[in-house]
């Protein structure tokens, strides 16, 4: 599609949106930019914008709220992951024939180079920039992109056969693809999520399916066999299952043999290196390293490759990131486990004896689930955010439970609860738009106030 003259319609002004009006304005194309955020806000974000309008293209703002006619007198409209497809504007744009598509999929037909999607309800970041840093480590041109920070389209320009995209794509990205097609897909597990958005978890687990719906025999399915729900995935889809599993030993896939992590395709067995290189906490970011090593070894890494990069990946932020010891006490930063299944893994990563600071925006999680790990290993729960209450009552005759006011309040809690040998682990299972502007906000307002502490 050539863009010169066309009136296309972007909804969010949030990353990916601004990405695609860059693109976009640079091909001449009229572009409609629409956020329910204010223009004082958004000021920073839309200035580059400007300067690229006045040169080529042009630039519509409809700041502070949508308007109902754009939507219906346009070309294309482009929607922002955070906004639902659901909601009635875009039944209008429906309704007129104007096809509606994700930033990632204007990335797609404009994209050169490999695609290796991942999604997954937990362990995408991890998953994603490990695989990229594999890549790079094995010689070969290693790119992380998608919903992990950098929107994909922003590569379009510069993009070459030889590069290989490791995207993070979140099921709303997932709803507006038609043509996205990713060499290598893979779903890493399904556990409900989202749920406040979705009318169910079968609604939320078709819309990650979609990653595969364009897939053809020559392309490759990367699923963990130790996931019910994703390995039932694997009998209808037309890619070919590859496998990664703690638990068995698939016929093609990585797995775990005793102390070793093994590949093995049709080519034979190859021994990638010890379970001791990989310095990640918990049983869920083992399960991502051999999900990583599949998408690699099958983007062209040479399997001796692969452990130098594994014994030097540090984890990434927010994803239970040591933050700091104080006074024999470890403080850990996992703003990234937004929702119930995430924390669980998170507070399983330790023994026991774990302050756990929680709450935030409720995503219509069942608490409850939170039950076993926090009787088995929570000493002490400090709850935040609008679901205190919530968390509170399902968990309180289990342990001892304060409320916090904000998160400077809660860390300061868990610091005069803290006893030499325990752990202070920020793992929400709530999304964090109550009080924080995203996730990692809060993981960083969290490290100020440890390191605030520490200073002292």
């Amino acid at each position: 599609m050539t863009y010169s003259g066309k009136s296309i319609l972007i909804a969010g002004a949030a990353k990916s949106g601004i990405a695609a009006a860059r693109f976009l304005l640079a091909r001449g194309a009229r572009v409609i930019l629409t956020d329910m955020k204010t223009r004082d806000v958004l000021e920073t974000e839309i200035a580059p914008l400007q300067d690229i309008a006045a040169k080529s293209g042009e630039l519509v703002l409809e700041l502070g709220g949508h308007r109902n006619e754009s939507f219906a007198r346009c070309d294309l409209v482009i929607v922002s992951p955070g906004i639902p497809l659901a909601l009635p504007m875009f039944e209008i744009s429906r309704n007129a024939g104007i096809p509606i598509i994700a930033e990632i999929e204007l990335a797609y037909r404009h994209l050169k180079g490999k695609i290796i999607g991942i999604t997954g309800s937990n362990g995408k970041t991890t998953t994603t920039t490990l695989a990229a840093r594999l890549l790079a480590g094995a010689g070969l041109q290693g790119h992380a992109a998608g919903n992990i920070g950098t929107p994909l389209i922003s590569y379009a320009d510069d993009s070459s056969p030889e590069d290989i995209y490791a995207v993070e794509l979140s099921s709303f990205q997932l709803e507006g693809i038609q043509q996205f097609r990713p060499l290598i897909g893979s779903i890493l597990n399904l556990t409900p999520d989202h749920l406040d958005r979705y009318a169910g978890f079968d609604a939320y687990i078709a819309a990650k399916r979609r990653i595969f719906m364009n897939q053809k025999e020559t392309d490759y399915a990367v699923l963990n066999a130790d996931d019910a729900r994703t390995a039932a995935i694997g009998t209808s889809i037309n890619a070919r299952p590859v496998w990664f599993s703690r638990m068995k030993t698939p016929a093609r896939g990585a797995f775990i043999r005793g102390s070793r992590v093994i590949f093995r395709d049709e080519t034979g067995e190859r021994d990638l290196f010890g379970v001791s290189a990989v310095a990640l906490k918990g049983a869920h970011n083992l399960e991502n390293v051999l999900a990583a090593c599949s998408m690699a070894i099958l983007s062209g890494a040479a399997p001796e490759s692969l452990e130098e990069s594994i014994r030097t990946f540090p984890g990434v932020e927010h994803r239970i990131e040591f933050v700091a010891e104080l006074d024999g006490v470890q403080y850990y930063n996992d703003s990234k486990a937004t929702n119930v299944d995430a924390t669980i893994k998170s507070i399983e990563a330790f023994e026991n004896n774990v302050l756990l600071i929680a709450g935030g925006r409720d995503k219509a999680g069942d608490f409850a689930a939170l039950r076993t790990p926090v009787r088995e290993r929570v000493k002490n729960l400090v709850v935040i955010g609008e679901a205190a209450g919530k968390l509170k009552k399902a968990l309180s005759d289990i342990t001892g439970v304060s409320e916090a006011q904000s998160m400077q309040e809660a860390v300061s809690i868990c610091r005069a609860l803290a006893r030499h040998g325990d752990v202070v682990l920020l793992a929400p299972a709530c999304a964090s738009f109550d009080m924080f502007r995203d996730y990692e906000h809060r993981g960083r307002v969290f490290k100020e106030a440890v390191r605030s502490i520490h200073k002292r």
